[in-house]
């Protein structure tokens, strides 16, 4: 746990084994149907920084940004993480938002995972996998109030109860880095 005011945050820096992780990663790469999907930011329409997909139960849509995802089925190789990820955590799934970061060039801006659809205290199980990246989390009302983290090949970091209502997080461009990331972020949609 870490020692943060206002977040119930975990990271579990080997969740899965070096070799769950590499097979993992490689199969992923190869049967996801990433898109690049354009989003509106400051007036104006900019393709994302880094590919997506949106996978989960048939009722699971999901909005963020602008954006609506009606899920793709689950395919095995996710249905066995999803698996694996609630008997470690004793919580359950219905979608995972995947992010693939081509390089260091690829990001993501600072958020909160707060969309209604998510609840009120909403548990986010983001599992990384490929090349290490640094992740910023901020206090919303008190800025002093910062953490990074490496987020390492085959890490956990479960975020839950209030976090998302007082902390933004990002994962910001890096020079150093230039091998892919992929980032499934395991969450419960409820439906409207």
């Amino acid at each position: 746990m870490l020692p943060l005011p206002d977040a119930d945050i975990q990271l579990i820096p080997d969740f899965l084994t070096p070799a769950q992780a590499d097979d993992l990663l490689q199969q992923l790469k190869t049967t996801i149907h990433w898109e690049q999907r354009s989003i509106k930011m400051f007036g104006k329409v900019l393709p994302q920084p880094r590919l997506t997909a949106w996978y989960g139960d048939p009722d699971a849509r999901y909005t963020y940004s602008g954006l609506t995802w009606e899920p793709l089925p689950w395919t095995d190789a996710l249905t066995s993480v999803k698996t694996q990820l609630e008997t470690a955590t004793q919580l359950s799934f219905n979608s995972v938002l995947l992010n693939l970061y081509r390089n260091g060039q690829d990001s993501m801006g600072w958020h909160s995972d707060d969309e209604p659809e998510l609840g009120k205290n909403p548990a986010i199980a983001s599992l990384s996998l490929g090349a290490t990246r640094r992740f910023h989390l901020q206090h919303r009302s008190n800025k002093t109030l910062k953490q990074s983290l490496d987020l390492t090949h085959g890490s956990l970091l479960l975020m839950q109860g209030s976090t998302q209502h007082h902390w933004r997080h990002q994962l910001p461009k890096s020079k150093r880095v230039t091998e892919p990331r992929i980032n499934l972020t395991f969450r419960t949609v409820h439906p409207a």
